[in-house]
């Protein structure tokens, strides 16, 4: 039976805002023990005095694997166990791939899927010794292309798969493994891309219900009740389970349909090219300053 959550420790990585942080405040007033990751360690300590304590601020960067290791193996000796993880953190760029930075996008894969693969290495361990979970975030860039969005949608596509590979090689260790999707919800990722009008046009394109943004709180809700279950699917919005079925269909639709709105705007989008070189909102910026960070130290 799964253990209640108020006798686990849950691993957040990307909790020093947003979804992340959130997620680690609805966990501790469960009960759960929280140990936040991220880069941010002021943010972080700030979130984890939130959240009581029994919350612990970590920082690493995803994408590195011995700092990553090095935190699972002292969050594991201060609490002498780790229950779930959640792999959370994750950065996005918007605009054309003709246009963009390919350090930029590329590093959008980079924090997104290899961050996430990151996390697993690390995490595993100790989640086969608690017979434990793995919650992955994905997104509705995992069911959905998007034009102006293809490092985050590759990047999406790219855990959703990863995460349901890994269950089946976990499975035999006791460990679960579950894909958490969102729509548009409101963080401070979405706010950074919604400062941009030309993407802001594009996605007010898009059919309702996916031209929404949706309220935090209710998302948040739906992923901590789906990691309580160790659910192999978490839709943080209801209808997102049903575009599961339909999802065949929508890449020749968005194509067609997509396209139209891109060459229209395409003029706009060229001149404010300059713009959007650098990943969204202020997980993007942290993100940023991370590796300039770390640049200059090894200069």
């Amino acid at each position: 039976m799964t253990p209640p959550l108020s006798s686990q420790v849950v691993v957040i990585t990307g909790a020093a805002r947003g979804l992340g942080a959130l997620m680690a405040q609805k966990l501790s007033e469960r009960g759960a023990k929280v140990a936040l990751v991220g880069l941010e360690p002021a943010e972080l300590k700030a979130v984890a005095a939130r959240c009581g304590e029994h919350a612990s601020a970590w920082e690493a960067d995803v994408t590195d694997l011995d700092a990553l290791t090095e935190a699972a193996n002292r969050i594991k000796d201060r609490y002498g166990r780790i229950d779930a993880v959640v792999a959370n953190a994750g950065i996005a760029l918007g605009g054309p791939l003709q246009d963009s930075d390919h350090r930029a996008w590329t590093r959008v894969v980079e924090v997104n899927l290899l961050g996430s693969v990151a996390t697993a290495r690390a995490f595993l361990p100790a989640l086969a010794e608690s017979r434990g979970y793995l919650l992955q975030i994905a997104s509705l860039a995992a069911l959905t292309p998007a034009p102006l969005m293809s490092a985050y949608c590759a990047s999406k596509a790219g855990v959703e798969s990863f995460a349901h590979a890994l269950r089946a090689e976990v499975a035999h260790q006791g460990v679960k493994v579950g894909v958490g999707y969102l729509s548009w919800t409101d963080t401070d990722m979405v706010r950074g891309a919604d400062q941009d009008a030309v993407l802001r046009q594009m996605r007010a394109k898009l059919p309702w219900p996916a031209n929404k943004t949706y309220p935090i709180g209710p998302a948040v809700d739906r992923l901590v009740a789906g990691l309580a279950r160790r659910s192999a699917h978490v839709y943080a919005q209801p209808w997102l389970r049903g575009m599961q079925s339909v999802r065949g269909f929508l890449p020749g639709l968005i194509a067609a349909v997509g396209s139209r709105d891109v060459a229209r705007l395409a003029p706009e989008l060229k001149a404010t090219a300059a713009s959007r070189l650098n990943p969204v909102g202020a997980g993007g910026l942290a993100d940023r300053r991370a590796r300039e960070d770390r640049a200059d130290r090894v200069e």
